[in-house]
């Protein structure tokens, strides 16, 4: 094969993995866009612990933000926290691994019984789009930065 048709190759390999990489970008920046428009009307948010707290802060959500996991809380008072707040919705945002699936899925029950409203749909969304890249809200940060250098570089 000769020098200049295996450039071609890869110029054309680069090209796609940019294209997926900026499509990927997108629509992660999408979600936290509309997850901003939410957060500034008002609506809760809840995470596991301080670090994902502040990676959304970092990512310029600027409405409330509950911890479920932080101050050695229990489910149940993590529940009684949010109810306090008085939400008629409340986003849940745990981490997408194992436990934060375990944990999003109790919090949904529990809220139900309560009346509000989960809305597990950024959770949901960010979960099918980051696979096995990302397992916690707090590196989502730096993902986005490593995907955007990458996208440059390509």
């Amino acid at each position: 094969m000769s020098r200049s048709h295996q450039e071609g190759k890869n110029h054309k390999v680069n090209t796609i993995l940019s294209t997926r990489l900026k499509e990927k970008l997108e629509k992660i920046q999408q979600i936290l866009n509309t997850l901003t428009e939410e957060s500034s009307k008002g609506t809760l948010i809840v995470v596991e612990g301080r670090k994902d707290q502040e990676a959304l802060r970092y990512l310029e959500i600027t409405g409330p933000i509950l911890t479920a996991k932080t101050g050695g809380k229990t489910f149940t008072e993590t529940v009684q926290e949010i109810e306090k707040t008085q939400p008629r919705k409340a986003i849940l945002l745990l981490d997408f691994d194992r436990r934060g699936r375990e944990g999003t899925k109790r919090l949904k029950q529990e809220l139900e019984k309560t009346k509000i409203a989960p809305n597990l749909k950024f959770w949901q969304d960010l979960s099918a789009l980051l696979g096995r890249d990302v397992q916690c809200v707090e590196s989502l940060p730096a993902y986005i930065q490593t995907l955007r250098r990458k996208a440059a570089v390509l």
